[in-house]
């Protein structure tokens, strides 16, 4: 079937006397015209709802909610210029073309699409709010008039120019009012009254066009012609029209409903807390539209770890959960607050300034404290924040949440429970790091790392009683690094392993190559906690004595308290292994890591090295007293004492006092490399 046929009702037919024609002036059915009105202003209020998915929508998504767009906007523009022909009555049959019909539906939803997909991107700029407006409000003008042209019936249509360029500036005035609604809510997922403002504003802007146009049509009858008579209306006709815009309509309102409040919160809603998860983080940032400064606080709990693994995942859940709610307080219109995982939320503060930042991280860390109380345990937790404060538009947002989580662990380093604001110290800092872990991988392959020794001196026999063997790295542009700055990114590469390796193998050959030239002296390398994870410590060490041929007594290996704050019982068991051997074992910056006191009669070494903090404030009362309280405990256990940082004469005459004879530090030499070691011998043994 090629041809719709509509009947309508005879009203009025002006006879214009002395002429062979006439014009006909048709009324409208009220009723159909508020309903034409009432369909503009749904199909609008939808396009609206729709705008704020085609923008936070990536991927398959957001086309699927652009061409939902296009279809429901151009659509109920069709549906309510149909409905506006259907109310309009005059005294003969009407037929329309389907072809046309159907051409200037799809001119409709085609120019909505195209308008649409312009505007799409998050920076738009005037050009294309013009190029989309156009777009819009021609494809309205088309879709209107291929519509009447679709018009097949007894009269000829004329147009009033006037009338007719009036209609076609209300389309592109109201395409252009469209788009910048679209603009202006498509950040907005909620409902709201100025939303059903916008969508009357559009629909009688939508309505205005088509019966400013229907009122520049001048119908005229030719008395050649044959007119053929209808007293009828086909309300099925009306009632199919309507019902297939509302099904739209409805079938729209229902996806985004369902989108809304079953799939956007299972992919937007963290399930623990009830907080927007990391995907609404990123939805938030890729939307975000604003070149004004906003707040980025990055929080980490404190030892949250220890409560997963001593209490169980489920307290831990529990701690979050609660966590959550002491956060949500917090929410406000222009503060979110996100859970990014595990222990760490991400807080973002619209039109922040860095004062603003500091008190609203206080009242938080403030909150935290307060005591949890989960399942009959009392939880004390803290946490550590990191706050950066930029635009989004000036830098990437990637580098706002980049320098949070920087300052988080620059206050974590500062010993936990405080915030550190970003500096651009810390970004250079960062990327020092950044370049150091990439380079260390190549860094043993390519012999940049050299070894050092520095003497030990035992001052009652005033005799060189052994070294201590240190690595170094000799950057090919940064330079020589030291080992505070390196080994903690080998020991998180997992890179230590490999280098001490090398260095044992390097210290020990050293140490053997001094007893070929005659000056036997034992050597003491330092161990990472790292080694005793793989439980093939004493193999390596066995392997290394073996390659080498070095007497087990001649090797040192100092390691560090905070080395028991792991599995105690295993290290203990390794230790035993080794010192077995006959190699010995020393406790390296005894006094400063987590207290070991409790465990000294278990652990099995041979030696405490007093930590540099001890050496140079000996002149005070309270160290002194500390530092020969730990001596007379090292007696009492059969252990040696050494004291590290020795750098005046002062430092060795009361360190003897106190019964401590074997110091280490600058006063008796400074790290050397190998070639310089047979002239510092050679000078001892002369003065010997």
């Amino acid at each position: 079937m090629d041809q719709l046929i509509i009947p309508f009702v005879y009203e009025k037919l002006i006879i214009l006397k002395g002429a062979e024609s006439a014009m006909i002036e048709g009324n409208y059915n009220i009723y159909i015209v508020i309903l034409s009105i009432i369909i503009s202003i749904l199909a609008s209020f939808s396009a609206l709802n729709i705008a704020a998915k085609i923008s936070n929508a990536s991927g398959r998504g957001r086309w699927f909610w652009l061409f939902a767009g296009a279809l429901v906007m151009g659509s109920g523009v069709w549906s309510m210029h149909f409905v506006g022909m259907l109310a309009f009555h005059f005294h003969t049959l009407v037929k329309y073309d389907v072809g046309l019909t159907l051409l200037s539906m799809l001119a409709s939803v085609a120019s909505s699409f195209i308008a649409f997909y312009i505007t799409m991107p998050r920076d738009i700029n005037k050009l294309r709010l013009a190029i989309g407006g156009f777009i819009m409000g021609s494809g309205i003008v088309a879709m209107h008039y291929v519509g009447m042209k679709a018009m097949i019936m007894s009269f000829e249509i004329s147009y009033n120019k006037t009338l007719w360029t009036f209609s076609a500036l209300i389309a592109l005035g109201a395409s252009y009012a469209a788009l910048f609604l679209f603009l202006k809510f498509r950040n907005r997922t909620t409902s709201n009254w100025l939303k059903w403002v916008s969508a009357v504003v559009m629909g009688f802007a939508i309505c205005g066009m088509h019966y400013t146009g229907m009122k520049a049509a001048r119908f005229h009858y030719d008395s050649s012609m044959v007119m053929k008579h209808s007293q009828a209306m086909d309300f099925f006709l009306l009632y199919g029209v309507t019902v297939a815009i509302f099904l739209i309509l409805f079938i729209s309102w229902g996806a985004m409903f369902f989108d809304r409040h079953v799939l956007e919160k299972l992919a937007f809603q963290d399930t623990i807390t009830g907080l927007p998860n990391r995907n609404d983080m990123n939805r938030f940032f890729s939307t975000y539209v604003g070149d004004e400064s906003i707040g980025v606080m990055f929080l980490d709990l404190d030892r949250f770890k220890a409560i997963n693994d001593t209490l169980g995942h489920d307290i831990g859940d529990l701690l979050v959960h609660e966590v959550g709610n002491r956060l949500r307080k917090f929410i406000r219109r222009d503060q979110q607050v996100f859970r990014i995982g595990g222990d760490e939320f991400l807080i973002v503060i619209k039109h922040c300034s860095l004062e603003q930042a500091e008190q609203l991280a206080q009242k938080i860390l403030q909150s935290m404290k307060e005591v949890y109380r989960i399942k009959g345990n009392e939880l004390y937790v803290t946490g550590s924040i990191g706050i950066s404060i930029g635009s989004i538009k000036e830098s990437d947002r990637s580098e706002l949440l980049k320098a949070a989580d920087t300052a988080m662990y620059k206050a974590k380093g500062l010993g936990k429970n405080q915030y550190c604001v970003y500096t651009d110290e810390m970004g250079m800092k960062e990327v020092r790091k950044m370049e150091l872990e990439k380079d260390l991988q190549r860094a043993l392959e390519q012999n940049q790392f050299y070894m050092v020794y520095q003497p030990k001196w035992n001052v009652k026999t005033d005799t060189l009683c052994g070294f201590e063997a240190l690595i170094r790295w000799n950057h090919p542009r940064l330079g020589i690094v030291l080992p505070g700055e390196f080994i903690p990114i080998a020991e998180e590469t997992g890179l230590i392993i490999p280098m001490t390796t090398w260095v044992l193998e390097e210290a020990c050959n050293q140490c053997k190559s001094w007893g070929t030239k005659g000056f036997t002296q034992p050597i003491s390398v330092n161990l990472s906690a790292r080694l005793f994870e793989t439980d093939q410590l004493a193999e390596l060490i066995l392997n290394v004595l073996g390659k080498t041929c070095l007497e087990p007594n001649l090797l040192e290996l100092e390691i560090t308290e905070s080395m028991f704050f792991n599995d105690i019982n295993d290290i203990i068991r390794q230790l035993e292994i080794i010192r077995n051997m006959g190699v010995r074992i020393s406790m390296d910056d005894f006094g400063t890591g987590y207290s070991s006191i409790g465990l000294l009669d278990k652990i099995p070494i041979d030696a405490l090295k007093l930590d540099r903090l001890f050496t140079v404030d000996i002149d005070h009362p309270s160290k002194r007293a500390i530092v020969h309280a730990i001596i007379l405990m090292a007696e009492k256990l059969h252990l040696d004492v050494i004291a590290e940082g020795v750098e005046q004469q002062d430092h060795i005459d009361k360190l003897n006092e106190l019964g401590c004879y074997v110091v280490q530090g600058f006063f008796y030499g400074k790290p050397m490399r190998d070639e310089k070691i047979s002239e510092y011998m050679k000078e001892v043994l002369q003065f010997a």
